[in-house]
């Protein structure tokens, strides 16, 4: 998974590369940690596919609720920019499971997204 952080927004951006794996999962949070401990929290995290691609394992599965669990309270905005049904499933769960705000746009709405998770 590609993770970018923009320093000038604090907005992080997540981009599969393929299945999803544990690794992912430690690598994201090896990358967002330190700066949601200097900055306290990310103003957006931006996760980006056009369609979910699915988990290697269980285990993958379980390491992704665990971030999902363990960063929530870090991020005040998430912003599912796929055109994956899951989007839509995703933001309506995220109402009622995460700190965080969810909401979901289309593939190619990028710009919008970004413009969202910084307003």
């Amino acid at each position: 998974m590609k993770v970018e952080y923009d320093d000038v927004t604090n907005v992080a951006t997540l981009v599969p590369d393929g299945r999803l794996s544990k690794e992912d999962f430690t690598d994201a949070s090896s990358q967002l940690d330190p700066v949601i401990e200097e900055k306290g929290k990310l103003a957006g995290l931006v996760i980006c596919s056009q369609s979910f691609p699915g988990w290697e394992s269980l285990g993958a599965m379980i390491q992704h609720l665990r971030f999902v669990h363990d960063h929530h309270r870090k991020v005040a905005r998430v912003a599912l920019v796929t055109d994956s049904s899951l989007g839509d499933i995703a933001e309506k769960v995220g109402r009622h499971f995460v700190a965080a705000q969810v909401r979901h746009f289309d593939y190619d709405d990028l710009p919008s997204a970004r413009d969202w998770l910084i307003s």
